[in-house]
């Protein structure tokens, strides 16, 4: 059973398939809170004319919303054609949409809420320090995960991994641990996982999927051809594939029934990006496994037991010699 890559689809939904007649998962607009998350997430991948626009309503959401797409494309030396399209790209269907949560934003700013705090770490700062930094990156990285997550697109995937007859994960380098990390729990609830970090395997396991089964891509850039490959190979066959990424225009959404986008932390040179998509990755995972393990809990809540039991005798004292 083939399917072909995704059309470009209206603001707001997502094909469960690659084919027009095909249902569609909605697309929830993020909430105000979340825009400045979401211009983090997405600003690498926009061009230079819609990161002025997007650098612009996230730095001054109270400013933007009374000004309409004209003023707005004035303001930032762009055109309204470019402002419409970054709304669009942030998530709302059009640029009245976009005003209407950039007056939330600013009513929730004027109410008293703390703006977000990043900090990027010196090469002579003291250990202490260090420890606060990383401790605060972590937990903005984690607020702005689950402040972008789709709660629809979150169901779809949790709904296919429950349903499914055979699961496969596909990652590399800092994502394939994520990708191992996520099998782990999946077998331990008794479902059947597999993580495969070897692009060769992964592409000849893909191949022998088909509808039922279920494969999850994890990627921070979107664009690792180790683990678009076997994706694609999985959608060709029929399987439900999930994409697990931090950038949700990447090529590896093509071939995506379902998108869970992750945060994308700021690179500096102490700290490369596979740490912060590392964090917002795991949460994902927790998610998706939390819901799997809820949708099957007759199931999964025995063998869990059972699987630890098994292993309780290897976290015993061992008896002391003599």
């Amino acid at each position: 059973m083939t399917h072909s890559v995704k059309e470009n689809f209206p603001p707001g939904v997502r094909p469960l398939r690659g084919s027009p007649d095909a249902p569609v998962i909605p697309v929830t607009p993020p909430d105000p809170g979340a825009l400045a998350a979401k211009v983090r997430t997405l600003a690498p991948s926009m061009t230079r004319s819609m990161q002025r626009v997007a650098e612009a309503v996230a730095g001054d959401p109270a400013g933007c919303a009374q000004q309409t797409v004209t003023a707005l494309a004035i303001r930032t030396g762009t055109s309204e054609a470019t402002v419409v399209r970054t709304a669009r790209l942030l998530g709302y269907p059009g640029y009245r949409d976009l005003r209407l949560a950039l007056a939330a934003l600013a009513a929730q700013q004027a109410a008293g809420v703390p703006p977000a705090v990043t900090a990027d770490i010196a090469v002579d700062d003291p250990l202490p320090d260090v420890v606060a930094k990383l401790a605060l990156e972590e937990q903005q990285t984690l607020a702005d995960t689950a402040a972008q997550l789709d709660m629809a697109q979150l169901e779809a995937a949790v709904a296919a991994l429950a349903g499914a007859r055979r699961i496969d994960v596909y990652g590399t380098a800092a994502s394939g641990l994520v990708g191992q990390d996520l099998a782990q729990k999946l077998l331990r609830i008794g479902l059947i996982a597999q993580a495969h970090t070897d692009p060769h395997l992964a592409v000849t396991n893909a191949v022998q999927l088909r509808p039922g089964d279920v494969a999850v891509a994890i990627t921070h850039s979107g664009s690792t051809h180790d683990v678009i490959d076997p994706l694609r190979a999985a959608f060709d066959r029929g399987a439900t594939t999930i994409a697990v990424s931090g950038r949700p225009d990447g090529p590896v959404t093509q071939w995506a029934d379902v998108v869970l986008t992750t945060s994308c932390s700021r690179e500096s040179e102490l700290r490369p990006a596979a740490m912060s998509s590392r964090t917002s990755q795991l949460l994902v995972v927790d998610c998706l496994f939390v819901g799997v393990a809820q949708r099957t809990y007759e199931t999964a809540a025995p063998a869990l037991a059972a699987s630890y039991e098994a292993l309780a005798h290897r976290h015993r004292p061992r008896p002391s010699r003599g």
